[in-house]
């Protein structure tokens, strides 16, 4: 059997990817995570998603900073899928040397203990969990001059409510189109430099240490098993526990904001997909659905599954660092793993609501979450 690592194998994506690869009898499966209670709660060994795996996989629980349990983990695993990383945008940005420590130095860890093992490596390829995050704002049409990347929308343009797009050399309003995998970088965040960081670092050292990797840039991902407990996961998440009690929906910005929705089980099955194809070798792959929902759609699909009373408000508040609108273009997924999206997300939401029906609610770190974010500046109230 082939051995493989998984970093943040019990976290949301990792453990779908650890149930999907212990089906296949390939792979003897080494989780190693540092369990956080922002994910898994104060008793991790309780959570929903670690007694998903426990029966698995050989489990460590050891933190990607610290070289020690890195290398402890590597040990003969010859391949190495890296997930763990902090993941909340709007936090990384007033929580910097916490996602630089994790994310950066993680990942920097990784190939320190391979280095250090020298020969007695036997690491063949490390996939990389990236983000479409790395593109800012996208790729987008402007009506005059054609494929633009906009920077990043001005304070002064959201304070007066107008959250479009427009062209930076002619002003005029900019229509998305599917961000592809050789659009500019433009980071918007610490988090998407973070894990842009992450991206240079395995085309730098894969090739210097005769390591195959495939780089995969998720967009937004849901399903089963996505924390209830973090605050920086995702609307899905925040917005289930709100509607279950029935308390009001405030939405950000004006609504049509919107993103790119893969289900997790999608997720999975493309980075499994990845390990056998060469042809993903040193390559650079989105995986969405390739289509964009806005988030007014997604309230409104959630009330009519949970049959909530929420009232829906759309604030005009912004988070800094947030982006307008964006979809993968997923032609080098489909041509280089076949890669489709096969959940519908109507149907996929439903089967995530049905799974928190049966969990336990936790939305005390929401409003905590916003407040932090306003004392340092990166979430705005319209007056």
């Amino acid at each position: 059997m082939k051995k493989i690592l998984i970093t943040g194998g019990a976290g949301f994506i990792g453990s779908e990817i650890v149930k999907q690869l212990s089906t296949t009898g390939k792979y003897e499966i080494t989780v190693l995570d540092a369990m956080t209670k922002q994910i898994h709660g104060e008793k991790w060994e309780e959570s929903f998603l670690f007694k998903e795996i426990v029966d698995k996989c050989s489990f460590l629980k050891g933190d990607v900073r610290l070289i020690e349990d890195v290398m402890e983990a590597i040990s003969d695993n010859e391949y190495i899928i890296h997930l763990a990383a902090e993941t909340g945008t709007g936090q990384s940005m007033y929580r910097i040397n916490q996602y630089n420590e994790v994310n950066i130095m993680g990942t920097s860890n990784i190939f320190q203990a391979i280095s250090t093992l020298g020969e007695k490596s036997k690491v063949k390829k490390i996939v990389l969990s990236s983000s479409r995050s790395v593109y800012g704002e996208g790729k987008y049409v402007c009506p005059k001059c054609g494929i633009i990347y906009p920077g990043a929308r001005t304070k002064e343009k959201m304070l007066e409510g107008d959250f479009n797009m427009y062209c930076d050399r002619c002003g005029n309003r900019v229509e998305v189109t599917g961000t592809s995998e050789d659009s500019l970088i433009t980071p918007n965040s610490l988090y998407a430099f973070t894990k842009y960081a992450q991206e240079k670092m395995l085309q730098t050292m894969c090739p210097a240490m005769s390591i195959d990797y495939t780089i995969f840039r998720f967009q937004n991902v849901y399903g089963v098993g996505q924390s209830l407990k973090n605050p920086y996961t995702g609307i899905l998440s925040i917005f289930s526990t709100l509607m279950l009690e029935n308390k009001p929906i405030d939405i950000f910005e004006d609504g049509f904001e919107s993103r790119d929705f893969i289900n997790v089980v999608d997720i999975a099955a493309g980075v499994i997909k990845s390990l056998g194809c060469c042809e993903s070798n040193s390559k650079i792959i989105n995986l969405g659905s390739g289509v964009g929902t806005s988030v007014i759609e997604i309230a409104n699909m959630l009330r009519d599954i949970y049959d909530s009373k929420s009232e829906i408000n759309i604030t005009g508040n912004y988070r800094i660092g947030d982006i307008a609108h964006n979809f993968a273009d997923t032609t080098e997924a489909k041509r280089i793993l076949g890669f489709e999206s096969t959940v519908d997300l109507r149907e996929g939401l439903r089967e995530f609501c049905n799974w928190v029906l049966g969990e336990e609610k936790d939305n005390s770190g929401y409003e905590k979450s916003l407040a932090e974010m306003e004392r340092a500046g990166m979430f705005c109230k319209i007056k």
